[in-house]
């Protein structure tokens, strides 16, 4: 079953959210098909623990000032700053340390899930701006 309506806006919002902090590596999962308690995994890397909670901060700002409020029911490993993990039921938000992401290697994990494209809204305004695209 493909990823619902309400799971796909909050996951494009986050990831969004995300990259507007300079996240590393956004990637987007349906994991509906695997798992019956979400319909998606946002991942998303930082290269310090502080830019972590930064990143982190933004999605919980960026999604909760959505038409349709959104706050996650579970916030944890914030103290940490290594990997954060918001559970917005629709869809979970993991955003790891550089170090983290490789070691668990979620999208590794998940590889049989199919993937949803996210392009970052600043890059496309770039490109149209005429400016190079790294």
């Amino acid at each position: 079953m493909p990823i619902n309506e309400r799971a796909y806006e909050l996951a494009m919002a986050a990831a969004q959210a995300a990259a507007d902090k300079k996240a590393q590596d956004i990637s987007i999962i349906d994991v509906g098909d695997q798992l019956a308690i979400t319909d998606a995994f946002v991942i998303a890397s930082a290269s310090n623990e502080r830019q972590v909670v930064a990143i982190v901060d933004a999605i919980e700002e960026a999604l909760v000032n959505l038409p349709e409020k959104a706050k996650p029911v579970r916030r944890e490993g914030e103290r940490q700053g290594r990997w954060v993990l918001l559970d917005y039921i629709d869809i979970v938000v993991h955003v790891q340390h550089t170090e983290e992401r490789e070691f668990y290697a979620l999208d590794k994990l998940w590889k049989d899930c199919p993937t949803l494209a996210f392009v970052d809204r600043d890059m496309v305004d770039a490109g149209a701006a005429g400016a190079e695209i790294p």
